[in-house]
């Protein structure tokens, strides 16, 4: 006895997708012609390429044909299949192309960004600035830095804008995963990668060196040399006494600083 279409539908959830998505669905790569369970997995099979003019990236919009994983049809792109009636993802975008089952990710598509993005619409807003969606924890609480997510990781060099771990905007305004923000600042490493701004809170850590240097005396050949610095948190240039320890900002009080030749002073 043929079976219904919700029977087909429960059937169909069970066991279809690869690592990145579940869904009852394949795409049929249009720059390459071969079939693949998602874009992730294209993309990474191409990265693979022997010869590197080879190795390419999906267009995720260029999608016109899928093939139904449980009845092996070949269609255009569809939330159901033509052929059997499955749904083929419970989440469906008929611009990204994009299906997937896990609909507790919160999957919704941002006009702006013009790709799908997880955790729910109510929960973002669009930066137009920065140019991609942030939490409503930071609308009006960030730097803003234009294009900051259509950059690489500065850690692992693995594009931001449509990437699928989590990413964090530091003090500065620049972004970066949040994993890699972790392990960065388990190395303790605590200046941001891009801009060497402080990433947290050091004032704790000004404060032992403040401690440090007054129990330090520099010989009497350095005790009164003076040096041009630059900031890295505030950008102040200022002149201060040497000292092996680190040279403190007078602006900020902040110790991130790098030495600089002195300014040129105009001619008279």
């Amino acid at each position: 006895m043929e079976s219904s279409p919700n029977e087909r539908l429960d059937y169909g959830k069970m066991g279809y997708g690869c690592k990145h998505y579940r869904r009852r669905c394949m795409i049929r790569a249009p720059c390459c012609n071969e079939i693949f369970s998602c874009r992730h997995c294209h993309n990474e099979a191409a990265a693979l390429l022997r010869n590197p003019s080879d190795r390419h990236e999906i267009v995720r919009q260029d999608v016109k044909q899928v093939i139904c994983s449980v009845c092996d049809a070949e269609q255009p792109v569809g939330q159901v299949c033509a052929n059997c009636g499955v749904r083929m993802g419970e989440y469906f975008c008929s611009i990204c192309k994009f299906y997937d089952d896990d609909t507790e990710k919160g999957q919704f598509h941002c006009n702006a960004c013009g790709i799908c993005r997880v955790g729910g619409r109510e929960n973002f807003f669009h930066c137009k600035k920065c140019g991609s969606c942030y939490s409503n924890g930071l609308e009006n609480n960030h730097s803003c830095v234009e294009d900051s997510m259509r950059h690489h990781c500065p850690i692992c060099y693995e594009y931001l804008f449509d990437s699928l771990k989590d990413t964090t905007v530091m003090k500065c305004g620049h972004t970066m995963h949040h994993e890699c923000l972790t392990e960065m600042l388990k190395r303790d490493k605590y200046c941001c990668p891009i801009c060497s701004r402080s990433v947290i809170d050091m004032s704790r850590t000004w404060k032992r060196l403040d401690e440090e240097i007054e129990a330090t005396v520099m010989p009497e050949d350095y005790r009164y040399k003076k040096v041009w610095i630059l900031c890295n948190d505030c950008n102040d240039t200022t002149e201060v006494y040497f000292h092996i320890i680190g040279q403190k900002c007078s602006h900020c009080n902040s110790y991130n600083t790098r030495a600089i030749a002195p300014p040129v002073l105009p001619q008279s």
